[in-house]
C-alpha cells in the first residue's frame, strides 16, 4: 500500500458542511456549478494519496435528499465528436453514461442543457436520444455579447430568451463531461429566471484545484498547471483577495477573469444572496485542509508532472498536442528541479531496451520492485510485463512458464491467416485472455491471474508509443501509464 498524504473522510466533511453552509446562505436555493469530474477523478487521486476517486459522487449521495443535478454539454463539441482523453468516449456518451451512474445511486437528475446551440444536426439527434429515454433536455443559444455586455445579457432577451428550467430541490448541481460546457451561463441563466421569479436563488463554485490555500509554486498546483497545458491556464494569486481581505490565495487565471463578470452579472440581476469580493470567495474548495502528509502529496505531485509531460510529449508527436504545451510543462519541471529521469521507470525500460535491443517497459511494483519486459515474435513488451509482473507478485518463479507458445500460436495463426492482421504478435487483451483460459485447467496460471489486482496505482513505461489496445488495457488495469515518444515502427497507420 502507497503512503498516504490525504484524509478523504475528513474532506468529505468539511466539503459537506461547506455547501451546506452555502444551501442555507442562499434563502432560498443555490446552483452549484461542479468542476472537474465527478466520478473517475483520477489526477485527483494521483496527486493526493488517499483521495477516493468517486469523492465528489459520494459528497453528493449524502446529499442526494437536498440535490438535483442538471447537466450541461456544448452543442460543438457534440457535433465535432469530442473525447474524454482519460475514457476514450465521446461527450455525449459520457454524460450518458453518467446518467446511468448517478440514477442507480437515487440522486435525481433533471435535465441535460445543450449550450451553444445553433442548429447542428448532431445535437438535435443526441437531444432526441436523450427524448426517447424520457430525460428533459433544453437548448441554450449562444447570446449575442456575453459575457461581457451585461445589460443585454441580464434582460428578456439575453438570459430570459433561455428556457427557464424547473428545479425543486435547494442544491441544483451544474455539471458537464469536460471544460468549456457552459456551465456557468447556464448557472446564472437559472438564477436569473429565479431572481425574475422571486425566488431567492444563489450562486457558487465546487472545485478541487488549484488548492487556494497551497503557495502557487506548491508541487500540487503547478500539477493542475501541467494538467491544462493545453488549455494555456496558469495559476495566479487572487488579486481581488488580496485586496479585500489583505490575504494572498491562488486561484486560476480564467475564474479571475470572469469574477468581474460573474460579479456584475449578479449584480445585475439582482442576487445579493452572496457578496463575493474575490473569486475564491465563491469557491467551495477544502480539500487544502484534508492534506494529512505533504511531503507524500509533494512528491506525487512531481511524478504526475513528469507522466503528464510524456503525455504531452507523445500527443504533439502524433500531432494532438501544441509545442507550447510540451515547453510549458518542462518549465514547470525545471522550476521543481526535477526531470524525466526523476520517475524510476523511465531509466529501468530504457536500460532493459539497451540490454536487448528490443522495444521494453518496466512496472514498478507497489513495494518499490521494478519489473522489465521486452518485446518478442510472440507478444509486445505491454504483454510481456505484465506477465513477468504478476509473477513477481504471487512470488511464481521467473523461470516458469505462464503461456506455453503452443497454446499461443494458435492464436497468432486466427489472428493473422483468419481476421488478415499485418503484425504477428499478441496483445495484452489476447494474451490475457489466453491467460484466463489456461487458467481453467492451470492451478500456475490461475495463482498469476490473481496478481493481476495488485497492478492498480503501479508505475509503467514504455520505450515505444502504445498501440491503442494495450493502452486501454493498461488503463483498465488501473496503470499510471507513460511511454517515450517513438512510434513503434515506420507505418504511417497507427
Amino acid at each position: 500500500m502507497g503512503k498516504i498524504g490525504f484524509d478523504n473522510e475528513l474532506y468529505i466533511t468539511k466539503q459537506k458542511e461547506h455547501i451546506l453552509e452555502r444551501i442555507k446562505g442562499a434563502n432560498g436555493k443555490l446552483y452549484l456549478e461542479f468542476g472537474g469530474k465527478l466520478f473517475d477523478d483520477y489526477h485527483a487521486a494521483r496527486v493526493l494519496p488517499g483521495f477516493d476517486v468517486n469523492a465528489k459522487i459520494k459528497l453528493l449521495e449524502e446529499l442526494k435528499d437536498e440535490a438535483e443535478i442538471i447537466f450541461a454539454i456544448s452543442a460543438g463539441d457534440i457535433e465535432k465528436t469530442k473525447i474524454r482523453a482519460d475514457l476514450g468516449i465521446t461527450y455525449d456518451m459520457d454524460v450518458l453514461r453518467l446518467i446511468d451512474n448517478i440514477t442507480k445511486l437515487g440522486i435525481e437528475v433533471n435535465s441535460v442543457v445543450i449550450t451553444r446551440y445553433a442548429g447542428q444536426p448532431a445535437a438535435d439527434a443526441f437531444a432526441a436520444k436523450l427524448e426517447q429515454h424520457g430525460i428533459k433536455n433544453y437548448f441554450h443559444k449562444s447570446i449575442n455579447g456575453y459575457p461581457t455586455d451585461i445589460d443585454y445579457i441580464c434582460s428578456e432577451k439575453g438570459f430570459g430568451s433561455n428556457p427557464y428550467i424547473e428545479t425543486t430541490k435547494p442544491l441544483v448541481v451544474v455539471t458537464a463531461p469536460g471544460p468549456g460546457s457552459g456551465k456557468l451561463a447556464t448557472c446564472l441563466s437559472q438564477v436569473y429566471h429565479e431572481t425574475t421569479r422571486n425566488v431567492p436563488a444563489g450562486y457558487a463554485k465546487f472545485e478541487t484545484f488549484p488548492i487556494w490555500n497551497l503557495p502557487l509554486t506548491h508541487p500540487v498546483n503547478l500539477a493542475y498547471e501541467a494538467a491544462t497545458a493545453d488549455l494555456d491556464d496558469v495559476n495566479m494569486i487572487d488579486p481581488y483577495h488580496l485586496d479585500a481581505y489583505g490575504k494572498t490565495t491562488v486561484n486560476y487565471n480564467r475564474d479571475v477573469e470572469a469574477f468581474p463578470i460573474v460579479q456584475s452579472t449578479l449584480a445585475a440581476i439582482g442576487n445579493s444572496n452572496f457578496d463575493y469580493k474575490s473569486p475564491t470567495d465563491m469557491g467551495v474548495n477544502m480539500a487544502g485542509y484534508a492534506i494529512s502528509d505533504d511531503e507524500v502529496v509533494q512528491e506525487a505531485s512531481k511524478q504526475e508532472i513528469i507522466r503528464r509531460f510524456f503525455a504531452t510529449k507523445c500527443a504533439y508527436r502524433q500531432g494532438k498536442e501544441k509545442k507550447s504545451a510540451v515547453e510549458k510543462i518542462k518549465l514547470l519541471m525545471s522550476g521543481l528541479e526535477i526531470t524525466p529521469e526523476y520517475r524510476p521507470v523511465v531509466n529501468a525500460a530504457l536500460e532493459k531496451e539497451n540490454e536487448v535491443d528490443s522495444p521494453s517497459a518496466a512496472i514498478q511494483l507497489d513495494d518499490g520492485r521494478i519489473i522489465t519486459g521486452k518485446a518478442s515474435e510472440l507478444m509486445s513488451a505491454s504483454s510481456s510485463v505484465v506477465l513477468n509482473s504478476i509473477k513477481a507478485i504471487m512470488n511464481i518463479d521467473d523461470d516458469l512458464t505462464l503461456l506455453n507458445p503452443i497454446v499461443l500460436e494458435p492464436i497468432i495463426e486466427m489472428k493473422t491467416n483468419v481476421l488478415g492482421s499485418i503484425t504477428n504478435y499478441l496483445d495484452l487483451e489476447a494474451v490475457l485472455t489466453a491467460l484466463s483460459v489456461t487458467g481453467s485447467t492451470n492451478s500456475l496460471t490461475a495463482k498469476a491471474m490473481k496478481g493481476l489486482e495488485k497492478l492498480r496505482d503501479c508505475e509503467f513505461h514504455s520505450t515505444q508509443m502504445l498501440q491503442s489496445g494495450d493502452a486501454r488495457v493498461l488503463r483498465e488495469l488501473g496503470l499510471r501509464v507513460t511511454s517515450e515518444p517513438i512510434y513503434p515502427s515506420k507505418d504511417l497507420f497507427f
